[in-house]
Order: structure tokens, then C-alpha cells, then sequence
């Protein structure tokens, strides 16, 4: 269910409505047709492209649904489950299903939607596909090769062709549009009449102007977390932005009075965050900022968001992101880990102070660099990595 679950949906009612949205896809799969062998096949005869246009349309319409859900932040394409790629099993598997397609008249989504209700050339294909599957399970110790063959990985088409997102579904756009038009051309010549599906034709005309409007507004909706790791490469744009700040001896002072309020996250690599990391803080990367997790986090009311990494730039650029994912109270460290390291940790004192304030923040930063160490040694194993999340296998 997509950006729904769980914060909508709970998982347990998720199940519940995945069964209604699949009963509701079968319904419509049979309005249109599906369930008819005879308009299946139309698209190996040339008399009927039903199956092309509702595939098509099926497609760019899920396609531009991920799109705009990225864009605004609503799902992470990431995360989306996608089918492993074997080249040579994909094309063998591909012609033995066209070829059961022409000669049975159904796919095997088709078939039981057609046994469904009642006909009986699409129960015997279903019986069919059952057997294929079970032919396929016993003899795949000799198919395995074959089916392993050049392996591509969770691969998606535009990454291959090396070109952007939006540029793809661009084209696919064009693409839809132009076998559209393409198809009634050679229905109406197969058939010998036109289509009155497809009349007025400028209805037709319109409907594919939308289309087009849809595919240029691809360039437009980039993923979220592209677009704002691409802004904050700006140097110019970073230190146009101002962002809230906390000294190292404001923060050191929270962390030796227990403040129950500090949160911090640690944008540096694991591997230096476990070798030194700060009390209550929790490994993070900048793409974590957009997991649902780390919302739950940084939305706590009241809490008093730290964000440190070396040097204040990085911790600026993360600051910067999250303000624009909607978060508040975010602060970052003046200075970075190497001003804190530098002011409280490996402090010494200069000797003779200039002014009473001076002498105080002396006397304070010499008795915070003994007693933040042993903290740091207490909360040792108690650091917090923040684990990417992972893709979800499933899928049809």
C-alpha cells in the first residue's frame, strides 16, 4: 500500500484491503474484456489492441503514481521491490508465454479471470498453468543454468540506458500516445470501419495532448532526495541559508546535566562513529532523513535536534534538508566534532583570563574535558546505528 502503511493502514488491516483493491482489479480486468480469449488474442490478429492500450495505460499511469509520490517525499522508490533481471530465462520465458498467449487465448492473470466466471477454455488454461509451474519445479535443477543465465540484478530501464528519470517517462509517453494512434489505424484497416470507441477524433486528439502534458511534467518532479542532495552541493546556495547553532560548550554543559531533551545525530560514517561517538546520539546518513523511522525521531515534541559531523559544513547541509523535509528545532554544532575535540575534550587552559567570563568558561571547559570522556567511555556500547532500510522482496 505504498506511502499508506502503517501510519494509515495498519499491517493487519493492509492485508484486508489489498484483498478489495484485488477484487476490484479483477472486476475491471473483466469489464474490459479480459476475460474474453478472443479479444486477447485481437492483438495478434490486428483486429483488437485492447490488451495494448490497457497495458500502456496501466503502465504510465503507475509509472507518473511513483513519480509524484517520490517527488513529494511520500515514498521512497528505493524501497520498491523490483523484479531480478536474467536476460536469456526473461526471453525464453517471454516467447513461451506469447506462444501460450496466441495458441490459449489467455495469460495466466487473464485465465482466472476468466474462469471466474464461468469459462471453461480459460479453467483448462489455469489447469495448464498449474502444470507448467510444476514441470518447471521438478525438472529445475535442469533449467537452473538457464535460468540464471546473465544475471542484471534489481536493474531499471532508464539506469541501462543511461539517461534520467524524467526523460524515460518522457518518452515512454511519446511512445503510448504514438501506438495508440498507430493501433487504430490498423484496426480500422483489419476491420474495414473505424472504431466508434475512438470518435469524435478530437476527443482522441485531446486526450493525447494531456498525455503529453503528463510526460514534460516528468522533468519536473525529480526524486525528492536527488533534487536536495543536488541543491545543498551548492556552496553558494549553503551559506546563503541560515540555520540554528549550539556552542561545544552549550552542548557539553546538556551532556553533563543529562539533558533529556538533547538528541543528537552523528552524519559521519560508521566507521568513525564507532570508533568515537558523542552520549545519546545516533549514527545517521543523509538519506536516513528520509526513511518514515527517522520522522518519528526528529518529530518528538520538545526534543532539541543536534546534527554534528567533523566540520559544520556537512552538518549544515544535512540541517538544511531536513528543514526542508518539514522538520523543526534543528540545530547544528558551531564549529563541528574538530571545535568540540579542540574546546572541551583535549581543552588546556591559555593561563590568565582576560575577563570574569572568560575565567568561568575556562574553569568550565577544564572540568567538562574530564568528565565528558568518561561519559563517552559509559555510553560506549550504547551508541545507535541507524540502519538504511531494506527492500522488501515480494512481487509478482
Amino acid at each position: 500500500m505504498g506511502p499508506l502503511v502503517p501510519e494509515i493502514i495498519g499491517n493487519e488491516l493492509n492485508l484486508v484491503v489489498a484483498l478489495f483493491i484485488g477484487i476490484a482489479f479483477g472486476f475491471i480486468l473483466e469489464q474490459a474484456g479480459f476475460s474474453t480469449s478472443k479479444k486477447l488474442v485481437g492483438l495478434f490478429y490486428g483486429y483488437d489492441f485492447t490488451v495494448l492500450r490497457v497495458f500502456f495505460t496501466a503502465g504510465v499511469t503507475a509509472m507518473f503514481g511513483v513519480i509524484l509520490l517520490t517527488h513529494f517525499g511520500l515514498l521512497d522508490s528505493s524501497l520498491i521491490y523490483i523484479n531480478p533481471t536474467f536476460l536469456w530465462s526473461a526471453i525464453v520465458g517471454g516467447l513461451i508465454m506469447g506462444l501460450g498467449f496466441v495458441i490459449g487465448g489467455y495469460c495466466p492473470g487473464t485465465s482466472f479471470c476468466g474462469a471466474a466466471i464461468g469459462k471453461i477454455d480459460a479453467m483448462f488454461f489455469v489447469i495448464g498453468s498449474f502444470l507448467g509451474v510444476w514441470i518447471f519445479a521438478e525438472g529445475y535443477p535442469a533449467f537452473e543454468s538457464l535460468y540464471k543465465a546473465e544475471s542484471w540484478g534489481f536493474v531499471r530501464i532508464f539506469e541501462t540506458l543511461g539517461m534520467s528519470q524524467g526523460l524515460f517517462a518522457f518518452l515512454l509517453t511519446v511512445v503510448a500516445v504514438v501506438a495508440f494512434w498507430f493501433t487504430t489505424l490498423i484496426e480500422n484497416k483489419v476491420n474495414g470501419k473505424p472504431n466508434p470507441i475512438f470518435k469524435p477524433v478530437r476527443l482522441y486528439i485531446a486526450l493525447s495532448g494531456i498525455a503529453m502534458i503528463f510526460g514534460l511534467s516528468a522533468f519536473f518532479l525529480p526524486d525528492i532526495h536527488e533534487a536536495y542532495v543536488s541543491e545543498v552541493s551548492n556552496k553558494d546556495y549553503v551559506n546563503s541559508v541560515q540555520v540554528n547553532k549550539i556552542t561545544s560548550d552549550e552542548l557539553a554543559f546538556r551532556l553533563i546535566d543529562n539533558d533529556k531533551t538533547l538528541q543528537i545525530f552523528d552524519f559521519r560514517p560508521e566507521k568513525e562513529y564507532k570508533t568515537f561517538s558523542l552520549p545519546k546520539s545516533h549514527n545517521m546518513t543523509v538519506k536516513n532523513l528520509f526513511d518514515k523511522d527517522t520522522k518519528k525521531l526528529l518529530d518528538i515534541e520538545g526534543q532539541v535536534n543536534v546534527f554534528v559531523t567533523e566540520n559544520e559544513t556537512d552538518a549544515k547541509k544535512a540541517a538544511i534538508i531536513a528543514g526542508k523535509l518539514g522538520f523543526d528545532d534543528i540545530r547544528i554544532l558551531q564549529g563541528g566534532l574538530n571545535d568540540f575535540r579542540n574546546n572541551i575534550l583535549n581543552f588546556k587552559s591559555p593561563g590568565l583570563a582576560n575577563s570574569r567570563r572568560d575565567a568561568d568558561t575556562f574553569r568550565f571547559r577544564e572540568k567538562a574535558s574530564k568528565i565528558i570522556p568518561v561519559l563517552i567511555e559509559q555510553n560506549k556500547n550504547k551508541t545507535v546505528i541507524k540502519s538504511a532500510s531494506k527492500r522488501v522482496i515480494g512481487g509478482c
